[in-house]
């Protein structure tokens, strides 16, 4: 013997006698919306932000990369202990930014391979 959702619904409704409602009744509408925010709204924000600190976590030197701020260079060191990093934005300019400061990154295949203008 099947019950479906509905039946069960029903069955808690209270009787058409005017009588006191059941409080189950009245939390399934609450409980729904909470549900429906953690797994359209909640759910994919966190995994959003896992995958950023793992993007952040794997950048090295000679990866390309934006920062917050709209500002393109290329990662010419780290430092761990600060969580900073050194970023080459022209021939002669290096800027010093936190690892969070950073947008986007576009992954060297080279690694750490560097052209030197030395």
């Amino acid at each position: 013997m099947s019950i479906s959702f509905l039946n069960v619904l029903f069955l808690m409704a209270p009787p058409s006698g005017g009588g006191e409602q059941n409080p189950f009744v009245q939390l399934i509408p609450l409980i729904l919306i909470f549900v429906i925010f953690y797994f359209f709204l909640i759910r994919p924000q966190q995994k959003k932000q896992k995958d950023r600190e793992k993007v952040l976590e794997s950048i090295k030197k000679g990866d390309k990369v934006v920062t917050i701020g709209g500002i393109h260079g290329t990662i010419v060191g780290i430092d761990t202990e600060k969580k900073t990093v050194l970023v080459q934005v022209s021939d002669t300019l290096k800027l010093k930014f936190e690892k969070s400061a950073v947008s986007t990154v576009e992954k060297n295949e080279a690694g750490e391979k560097l052209q030197a203008n030395d």
